[in-house]
C-alpha cells in the first residue's frame, strides 16, 4: 500500500469517481474535491503529495487553484487536466509550476504513467533535499585534500570563483577529481541550496545526448511515450556539470552555445521557449585548444566555457599529497570494511609514493580500498598492495623484492623523492617529513647523487 496521497479536483462527479477508482486500485490514497475552494480548504487541513485538477471549473479555476496550491505548499506536485480547446491554458500552467498536463479524453495507462513520473520527481526532490546538508559539508573546498602548491592554487581559484556566476572549465586527466572540484564550486556558491546535475557527455550515445540535456516532448520520436524534462531544466537555479564536454558533436555544441548565450532552450520536438537560470561547469581530459584547431570543437563555445579555467595536476606531480590522500582513504574505508586496519606502514607508504599512478587519485582510492579489505592489520603492508605496485617496477619495489633492510629502503625512498623533485631539496625534505639539514646528512650518508637512478 502506497503512503502517497493524491487529491483529485473536478466539478464532474463521473470524472472524480473514475480517477479515484483507478488510482485507488494502484494503491494510492485518494481524496476528491468538486472545486478549487474546497480543495484549498482540504489542503489546509490534510497533506497531499499530488493534486490532479481540471483547468476549467466554476468558482476557482484550475489555474487559480494551481497558484494557490503552490503558494500554500510548493512541495505539492500539480497535474492539470484539460480538454482539447484549453491546451494554451495547460501550457501556461506548466510555465507557472504544474508538472505536466493530461488531455481529456485520456488513456488510463498514459494517465497513470504521468502520475507515476510526477511522483517520481517529487521523491527525487525529497532525496536531494535530504542529502543537501551532507553534500554541502562533504564538498566544501576546505575539505578537498592536498597540501601541494598545485592543489593550494586550485583551492584559491575555487574560493575566488564560487560566489560568481562565471562559467568554469575544469581540466584534468581521468581520475584527478574533476567532478569533485565542480561540486566544490557549486556547494560553496549561492546556488548550493539548489540542484547539482551532472551529465557525462562521453557516456551517453550521441543520438540520445540532446534529449538528455534539453528534454523532449511526447511523440517527438519513436519511443518518446511521455514528455521528458532535460538536465538544463532540472538544474534550474542550480548548476549543470558537463563532464567530458570535448566529446560532444558539433551540432549539439551549437545548441549548448545558444543555451548559454540566450539562457533559453527548446525541448526536442517542441516549439515552446523555456527560460533557464543555470550555471554551467564543464570538464574535459582533452586539449580543447587543439580540438578547436582541428575543427572538432567550436571556437565560440570554447571561449564561452573557458571563462575561468581550473587545471588539476596528475597525482605523480603532487606526490607530497599521497600520504594525506592514502590515510584519508584508510579512514574512509576502514570502519566499515576492516576496523583492524588503522594506518599504513612506512614500507607500504614508500611503495605508494614510488608508483606513477596513471589512474591518478581514483586509482589510489581503489588500491587503498582493496588493501583495507584484504589486509590483516593493524597497518597496511606492502604484501597487501596489488602486485603491479610491488613487482619491481621502481627502486623501492626492487628493494622490497630482495628483502632489503629498513636502511636500504630509506636510501631508495629518498632517492625516489629526490628524483621526483628534480633534486629540489627543500621540497623533497617537506615530502619526507624531515628538515633540510637532516636530508642533507642522509644524502651524504647514503652517498646519493641528485638525479641518480
Amino acid at each position: 500500500m502506497s503512503n502517497e496521497r493524491i487529491l483529485v479536483v473536478d466539478d464532474e462527479e463521473q470524472m472524480r469517481d473514475l480517477l479515484a477508482k483507478v488510482l485507488d486500485r494502484k494503491g494510492y490514497q485518494v481524496a476528491v474535491c468538486s472545486d478549487g475552494l474546497e480543495a484549498l480548504a482540504y489542503l489546509e487541513k490534510e497533506p497531499a503529495d499530488l493534486v490532479i485538477t481540471d483547468v476549467r471549473m466554476p468558482g476557482l479555476s484550475g489555474m487559480e487553484a494551481l497558484r494557490a496550491v503552490k503558494e500554500l505548499n510548493p512541495d505539492i506536485v500539480v497535474l492539470i487536466m484539460t480538454a482539447f480547446g484549453s491546451i494554451d491554458q495547460a501550457v501556461q500552467a506548466v510555465k507557472e509550476g504544474a508538472y505536466d498536463y493530461i488531455n481529456k479524453p485520456f488513456k488510463i495507462e498514459e494517465m497513470l504513467l504521468t502520475v507515476e513520473k510526477a511522483l517520481d520527481e517529487r521523491r527525487l526532490r525529497h532525496e536531494v533535499s535530504a542529502l543537501r546538508q551532507e553534500l554541502h559539508t562533504r564538498y566544501r573546498f576546505e575539505n578537498l585534500i592536498g597540501k601541494s602548491r598545485a592543489m593550494q592554487e586550485v583551492f584559491t581559484l575555487i574560493e575566488q570563483v564560487a560566489g560568481s556566476r562565471s562559467t568554469v572549465m575544469v581540466y584534468g586527466k581521468s581520475g584527478t577529481g574533476k567532478e569533485l572540484v565542480a561540486k566544490s564550486v557549486h556547494y560553496n556558491s549561492p546556488r548550493s541550496g539548489k540542484a547539482f546535475v551532472a551529465v557525462n557527455c562521453a557516456a551517453i550515445p550521441a543520438e540520445l545526448l540532446e534529449s538528455e540535456l534539453f528534454g523532449h516532448e511526447k511523440g517527438s520520436f519513436t519511443g518518446a511515450i511521455a514528455t521528458k524534462v532535460g538536465k538544463f531544466e532540472l538544474a534550474t537555479a542550480g548548476s549543470l556539470f558537463l563532464d567530458e564536454v570535448g566529446s560532444m558533436r558539433l551540432d549539439l555544441q551549437a545548441k549548448i552555445l545558444r543555451a548559454l548565450q540566450e539562457r533559453e532552450i527548446e525541448r526536442v520536438g517542441g516549439t515552446r521557449i523555456i527560460k533557464i537560470d543555470v550555471r554551467v561547469i564543464a570538464a574535459t581530459n582533452r586539449d580543447l585548444k587543439k580540438a578547436v584547431e582541428d575543427g572538432t570543437f567550436r571556437e565560440d563555445l570554447y571561449y564561452r566555457l573557458n571563462v575561468v579555467p581550473i587545471t588539476l595536476p596528475d597525482l605523480k606531480d603532487r606526490i607530497e599529497d599521497i600520504p594525506l590522500l592514502a590515510n584519508h582513504f584508510v579512514q574512509k574505508f576502514g570502519p566499515e570494511s576492516n576496523p583492524n586496519i588503522r594506518e599504513i606502514s612506512k614500507e607500504a607508504m614508500a611503495v605508494l609514493m614510488g608508483y606513477a599512478w596513471p589512474g591518478n587519485v581514483r586509482e589510489l582510492e581503489n588500491v587503498i580500498e582493496r588493501a583495507v579489505t584484504l589486509g590483516k592489520g593493524p597497518a597496511i603492508q606492502p604484501v597487501d598492495l596489488p602486485s603491479h605496485l610491488t613487482g619491481g617496477s621502481n627502486p623501492v619495489d626492487r628493494a622490497l623484492a630482495k628483502e632489503a633492510t629498513l636502511e636500504d629502503l630509506e636510501r631508495e625512498y629518498i632517492a625516489v623523492i629526490l628524483r621526483r623533485t628534480k633534486g629540489h631539496q627543500i621540497r623533497a625534505a617537506s615530502i619526507l617529513g624531515i628538515d633540510r639539514r637532516t636530508l642533507y646528512r642522509k644524502i651524504r650518508r647514503y652517498k646519493l647523487k641528485l638525479g641518480e637512478e
